[in-house]
């Protein structure tokens, strides 16, 4: 469990890729928007 492993975090930095361990910067800034967009709809619903 370390570098060499394609699992942890530390493994996807070595190795340049994203994963649920290590979320891609682009998809942390959608998630936000789809947070915020979410909840004031709901608001608005109700």
């Amino acid at each position: 469990m370390g570098k060499g492993d394609k699992k942890t975090r530390r493994g996807k930095i070595i190795r340049k890729t994203y994963g649920n361990l290590r979320l891609n910067p682009r998809n942390i800034k959608r998630k936000k928007k789809m947070k915020i967009t979410n909840s004031s709809s709901n608001t608005i619903k109700k």
